[in-house]
């Protein structure tokens, strides 16, 4: 059995996952690496594929695309329960995931990476309520309100990609979402009841391919990273995008930060609409319980000294 899976989302990044292939195929060849690949041929393809590759044997699995492809990566290995290490080459559109674990960007300094081998584990996330009542599991984070409707408008674009998307999103549902839900947001024996414009729960760093919503996250330390913002008129929602693109709104006056290990949001009034990792929760949700799982998943990724 090859001792690499690669899976490769052939859609991802607008097909650049399809066009990635001869440059893989000639990277891990000259490495002589011992290696098989698949093509995922519909969503939820990659979770089925990377628990086979550990049934098979594979001992390390490696993704090809964005957030999506990284999050069902992450799926099928917590669903194996085994001890099958991941790796990612991030073509994708927004990339955050691999932005928070020190993966860079394009197959050629991805497979530089895995060539290279520096590894270390990660904590990994669970969300359980809205489509999913028994659970995804997400690397990245969980976006309730504001964000997870930008982000359901930029999957709609089919000419635009990459962070421009996110930003021409963010621009459209200021305008078509900004009627928060009130929510009951429950944190490590605390608890907040206010009209919330957005919630981003976070393991990672960024999301929207530059959006930081919690920099100073990390997904070692066995912490959830909260960034609540109440709901603000339309003209305040558009002011605070700046600051999220410079990671400074915390000291800004409709923006609340902490810390916990589990989450549960509820809706008072409205719904929850949210995504893990970009990929969609629900739409139309009631409550999210949400915990984090320290040091879940091993990871080939940059050493330390090495991440700019």
């Amino acid at each position: 059995m090859a001792k690499y899976r690669i899976i490769v989302n052939p859609v991802s990044g607008r097909g650049a996952g399809e066009k990635s292939l001869p440059a893989i195929h000639k990277y891990l060849r000259n490495w002589e690496a011992d290696y098989d690949l698949f093509l995922t041929e519909r969503p939820g393809h990659a979770i089925s594929l990377a628990e086979r590759a550990v049934t098979d044997g594979c001992d390390t699995v490696i993704g090809v695309g964005g957030d999506g492809t990284a999050n069902e990566i992450i799926c099928g290995l917590m669903q194996a329960q085994e001890g099958a290490t991941m790796g990612m080459l991030a073509i994708g559109r927004g990339n955050d995931f691999a932005f928070g674990v020190g993966i860079p960007k394009g197959v050629e300094a991805g497979c530089r990476v895995i060539t290279e081998g520096y590894r270390k584990k990660i904590d990994i996330g669970r969300v359980v309520g809205g489509d999913y009542p028994n659970g995804r599991y997400f690397g990245n984070g969980v976006g309730i309100g504001f964000d997870a409707v930008v982000g359901f408008e930029a999957q709609k674009m089919t000419r635009l990609t990459g962070f421009l998307s996110y930003i021409i999103a963010a621009l459209k549902t200021i305008f078509l979402y900004y009627q928060a839900p009130v929510v009951r947001i429950e944190y490590d024996n605390q608890e907040l009841v206010l009209p919330a414009l957005m919630i981003s729960i976070m393991n990672g760093q960024r999301m929207g391919g530059g959006f930081m919503m919690t920099p100073g996250s990390s997904m070692l330390d066995g912490l959830l990273n909260l960034c609540i913002a109440r709901q603000v008129s339309r003209g305040r929602t558009l002011a605070l995008i700046p600051h999220f693109l410079r990671g400074d709104q915390a000291g800004e006056d409709p923006i609340t930060t902490c810390q916990a290990q589990k989450v549960v949001v509820t809706a008072l009034e409205g719904v929850l609409p949210a995504h893990a990792d970009g990929e969609t929760l629900c739409s139309q949700g009631k409550q999210l319980a949400i915990e984090l799982l320290p040091t879940q998943l091993e990871l080939i990724c940059q050493p330390p000294q090495a991440v700019q």
